[in-house]
């Protein structure tokens, strides 16, 4: 199971990117007596258009019901999630229901809306840059929301539908509700990869039962995954470090160039590839072999505009620099060119857990891409474990 941590606003001067998204015409099948909503015929789904507008669908109503939990639980010292959604039914008309302020996605979608106008929010949404897409629907919209962005994004779903297989829900909208509470708090909260599933409605209506794996997403679950963050001890430590060096090494490419960066975590991988290590410098490698030892801004920027260059480092203990203290031969050019999605972030739980709270920092010399690049950070924190931690310029 991978793991993650939010940090809340008053350590992070950042709130959390929501994105909102409505089927609203999700579980209308089963007042029907339909199977499902997937293939509502489209006079009858006409008819839902009024319903839908007026903020009366079963999706819609899932959704006031988590906002009115939350605003219950939520405590005044707490910064409130900043939303991302469109204009409508699909999401933007609930939250001014709720007089809360949100962000458009600049997209237009049909009316009544189709499972390709879900698809296409989806992107828009996860375009936008959220931390997480909270959605209500059923496993048919579950199924277009991994059509539409797969594991990229973490996920959570509110049930609204009339098939509910997948393992992305919360088991009702309170559970969401606490679920996005914890990450406001900055609580540790598991991330686990779960299954979409969905049934052949075809298949049902002629009594018989055929749910068929989809594919996968990320959600947050309420566990206590990683008490072990506490520990503290040179070989717990150590093994983890190789730990994460395993798994680092195991999902190389081949003619893949690497830059390792300075630091013990991260020297870890050059022993488990039998490769000498610039402690407090980058090493490039491919193939498993040594291209370029301590390498220069210069080499590094030179090995990017050529080929595929990925860029592996650790933050340093206690003070949680990631960029701009010690590795400095990560000029901004080179940044720009190989993009935030080419570095690997390499992290004891431990290390993590020294923080207290406090972001990774970034001072890439560059404000706006200081900016830019300040959110939720995956990072390799054990063996196929990964951990959601917040980074700011």
């Amino acid at each position: 199971m991978k793991s993650f941590q939010t940090v809340s606003e008053t350590t992070t001067s950042r709130a959390l990117r929501i994105g909102l998204l409505i089927n609203p015409y999700a579980g209308v099948g089963g007042p029907l007596a339909l199977k499902g909503s997937d293939e509502i015929p489209s006079d009858v789904r006409a008819q839902l258009v009024i319903q839908t507008l007026a903020g009366e669908s079963p999706a819609q109503c899932r959704m006031l019901a988590f906002f009115t939990a939350l605003d219950e639980m939520l405590q005044e010292d707490l910064v409130k999630p900043h939303w991302v959604s469109i204009d409508g039914p699909m999401g933007g008309s609930t939250l001014s229901q709720l007089g809360l302020a949100y962000e458009p996605v600049p997209i237009a979608i049909n009316q009544p809306s189709t499972a390709q106008d879900t698809q296409v929010l989806a992107q828009a949404i996860k375009a936008a840059g959220v931390d997480l897409l909270l959605f209500a629907g059923g496993d048919g919209t579950a199924r277009d929301v991994c059509t539409a962005i797969g594991t990229t994004t973490p996920v959570l779903g509110l049930p609204a539908g009339v098939k509910m297989h997948s393992g992305v829900f919360a088991i009702n909208p309170k559970a969401a509700a606490e679920l996005l509470l914890a990450l406001l708090r900055g609580e540790w909260v598991a991330l686990d990869t779960a299954e979409v599933r969905d049934i052949d409605e075809a298949a049902l209506r002629n009594g018989r039962v055929i749910a068929k794996h989809f594919g996968e997403m990320r959600v947050p679950v309420a566990a206590n995954q990683l008490q072990q963050v506490k520990c503290s001890g040179l070989e717990v430590e150590a093994l983890v470090v190789a730990e994460i060096a395993a798994s680092v090494v195991e999902d190389m490419l081949p003619g893949q160039y690497y830059a390792l960066g300075p630091g013990t975590t991260v020297a870890a991988v050059a022993e488990a590839l039998a490769l000498p290590n610039t402690l407090l410098g980058f090493d490039i490698i491919c193939d498993g072999e040594l291209v370029c030892a301590d390498a220069t801004a210069a080499d590094l920027l030179r090995v990017a505009e050529q080929d595929s260059l990925i860029i592996i480092i650790t933050p340093t203990g206690g003070q949680g620099s990631l960029i701009g203290r010690g590795n400095q031969q990560l000029s901004a050019a080179l940044l720009e060119i190989i993009g935030r999605d080419a570095l690997r972030v390499l992290a004891t739980p431990a290390k993590l857990a020294a923080l207290s709270g406090r972001p990774l920092r970034l001072d890439t010399n560059n404000a706006n891409l200081d900016r830019a690049w300040s959110g939720l950070w995956p990072i390799i924190t054990g063996y196929q474990q990964a951990a959601l931690y917040v980074v700011a310029g």
